[in-house]
């Protein structure tokens, strides 16, 4: 808030100079140099929440039936086959995948083996229900999970306030085929994966608890784009406030300072 203010208070004379005829073109031309600029700075920014939903809803009308997760609807879509009077999980298969940015162009073998199963799962009645969740366009969403790409989060839901099982397993992006994904559904997937039980947990951590998972998420993401000299510099202001403040903390505790050999002491 003292920032807007202080911005307005010195953009006074700007905008009063601006109602003066000769320097309307100077002004301008100004406003339009800084506009191009903040054009192209945020354009540069990738969108937190990358979602179509025509896409999500053809993926699950298709042969596939998968749904595809985003910030807005992953909960909801998650306990929508979930009913209320339910003891048994309802079994949820998602792939953390990505693009070029994030994959660094290996999650399409993956991708099309998570795909394969899905359509396989299409025509089991009882098979788990499939979703996909892109990195690339849900940044603030993995981040919030902290979810890797390249793996296999299982959801094993009931109906609210239940505690949430999740069952984990990392897969190698270039060599697993929808057999790989198959066997282990088939063989008991809970011999070979890990309970997700951290911090970053969707549920049962202590982030979603307290409402804190998505904005955690817009944090991470955030520091996520800045480039490594921009957050050394954060760094560095941080360092020094702190070295400053222990100082003045120091000279207070010392009291004040005794005068310097030979000079006379101030008078009371």
């Amino acid at each position: 808030m003292r920032f807007a203010t202080a911005s307005a208070i010195l953009g006074l004379p700007l905008l009063a100079a601006a109602e003066v005829p000769e320097y309307q073109a100077q002004f301008d031309n100004y406003m339009g140099q800084a506009q191009s600029f903040l054009g192209k700075f945020t354009s540069k920014i990738p969108h937190p929440n990358k979602y179509d939903p025509v896409a999500a809803a053809a993926a699950k009308a298709g042969s596939l039936n998968m749904d595809i997760l985003s910030l807005n609807t992953w909960k909801d879509t998650l306990y929508a086959p979930v009913k209320p009077e339910s003891t048994t999980p309802e079994e949820w298969w998602v792939l953390i995948t990505g693009g070029n940015k994030t994959c660094f162009g290996h999650c399409g073998k993956i991708e099309a083996a998570f795909n394969e199963t899905a359509g396989k799962w299409a025509l089991t009645p009882g098979s788990p229900h499939t979703a996909l969740l892109n990195c690339e366009d849900q940044p603030v969403l993995c981040s919030s999970w902290s979810a890797p790409v390249g793996a296999i989060w299982i959801f094993e839901m009931l109906p609210e306030p239940a505690p949430i099982n999740i069952w984990t397993k990392r897969f190698n992006m270039t060599t697993t085929t929808s057999d790989d994904i198959v066997a282990l559904q088939q063989d008991g997937y809970k011999s070979s994966t890990r309970l997700h039980d951290g911090f970053f947990h969707p549920f049962n951590g202590p982030l979603a608890k307290n409402g804190f998972g998505a904005p955690m998420g817009y944090v991470l993401w955030f520091f996520n784009l800045l480039p490594s000299w921009a957050f050394m510099i954060l760094v560095s202001f941080f360092s020094r406030s702190m070295m400053t403040n222990r100082i003045n903390q120091e000279a207070n505790r010392g009291g004040p300072r005794p005068p310097a050999a030979g000079q006379a002491a101030p008078r009371r």
